[in-house]
């Protein structure tokens, strides 16, 4: 009986092997991204159509996952630290190569590569070896662990620290604080299911949290002992101190948050309708997409779109509750934790929940870097949907 089930998932046919539920979330969430890009568009803050370029983007990006979906997650495994080690390469590289066309300084800082019309933020792209990299260090310290006690644990912490910290340095090194606390969301993520004793990971969160909010108190209270003892400049609270009180910046750095609590408000119940928004925020195509949404299609348009990615969530942590490989279980649990942090920050700040960083939308904002990161661990997850997810049976 157990050969015949396991002839049966060996010759299923293709068709019914590819995770179709995902594929389909993805192609309603590029929908939107488009459509709301488009409708971006007509604020008159650029003369290029992004919404064209988000579409080639998403393009291929399906290619990418149509590849990927055909490349068994062993041999990607056999070579996680060539991958790691050209990832934390491209990183080191950005950091040392002078300023060139190739190393341009976009936005005020060094984090891209550019070749002519091309160009890509290797950042993105380490956020997903990063994940693999947790994947396949946690799951082979768990397959050789013979005794649980806590010094075992204690190992274990300190191959995930090594691992993380080159490539948080650089990126933290290019002023990208957004993306080093995406992987400080992915390190705690997958710390939480790694298997280590909570007796080690509850002093560890403690003090973390200690120290955030210690400086958080610092910022708010005490910023003078900070310019003093860390170095920090004043200019660098007035994102906190916008994000507070944005009807006191309105003219500086709380113009955007201000703005769109405006929009996110005029919008109402079910909108002002498509291309109708009339209040104007820098870059809403990219890292403010959410405002438009809900000044178009007001809270109906909103919660559809968290309910959509509510369900993708749903869907992929269902995956990882099941596949019988733990690199694969890890490997989702960790891109979880990153899409959830990327998708609380980024409506967050769009509400004064959480201070502005320059964390976008996953699948609706722009970009293409950021995309095809998303595009690159729905291929990995597509591949263990399509050769692990039906020998569950």
């Amino acid at each position: 009986m157990e050969n015949n089930q396991s002839y049966k998932r060996q010759n299923a046919s293709i068709f019914f092997r590819i995770d179709w539920i995902l594929i389909l979330l993805v192609v309603l969430l590029g929908t939107i991204s488009i459509f709301m890009i488009r409708s971006a568009m007509t604020s008159g803050q650029y003369t290029t159509d992004f919404s064209i370029r988000q579409l080639i983007f998403y393009s291929l990006g399906f290619i990418m996952v149509a590849v990927l979906n055909f490349i068994p997650i062993k041999w990607m495994k056999q070579y996680v630290w060539v991958i790691y080690s050209l990832g934390v390469l491209s990183l080191v590289i950005l950091f040392i190569a002078p300023v060139s066309p190739i190393t341009p300084i976009i936005n005020g800082a060094k984090s891209w590569y550019q070749f002519g019309f091309f160009s890509i933020q290797p950042s993105e792209i380490v956020k997903i070896i990063y994940i693999m990299t947790l994947a396949y260090l946690i799951s082979q310290h768990n397959k050789y662990k013979l005794a649980s006690d806590l010094s075992v644990d204690i190992k274990l912490l300190f191959k995930i620290f090594a691992v993380s910290i080159l490539p948080m340095l650089f990126i933290l090194l290019q002023n990208d604080l957004g993306t080093t606390l995406v992987m400080i969301a992915i390190l705690l993520g997958t710390i939480v299911v790694s298997g280590i004793s909570w007796w080690l990971i509850i002093p560890t969160l403690a003090i973390g949290l200690t120290v955030g909010s210690a400086l958080v108190l610092g910022i708010i209270y005490r910023p003078d002992l900070l310019e003093r003892y860390l170095g920090i400049h004043p200019y660098q609270f007035e994102r906190i101190y916008s994000w507070l009180r944005p009807e006191e910046y309105v003219t500086d750095g709380g113009f955007q948050l201000s703005n769109s609590l405006k929009a996110i408000g005029s919008g109402g119940m079910d909108g002002k309708g498509f291309a109708d928004g009339i209040v104007y925020i820098p870059e809403n195509h990219t890292d403010f997409i959410f405002t438009i949404i809900g000044e178009e299609f007001g809270f109906i348009g909103t919660t559809a779109v968290i309910v959509l990615l509510f369900m993708l969530l749903l869907h992929l942590f269902r995956i990882a509750m099941v596949v019988p490989d733990s690199f694969s279980s890890y490997f989702i649990i960790g891109y979880l934790s990153m899409l959830t942090f990327h998708i609380f920050q980024n409506i967050g700040m769009t509400i004064q929940l959480v201070p502005i960083t320059g964390i976008p939308l996953p699948f609706i904002s722009y970009g293409g870097s950021g995309l095809w990161a998303n595009m690159l661990a729905v291929g990995i997850i597509m591949s263990i949907y399509f050769h692990q997810y039906h020998q569950k049976a």
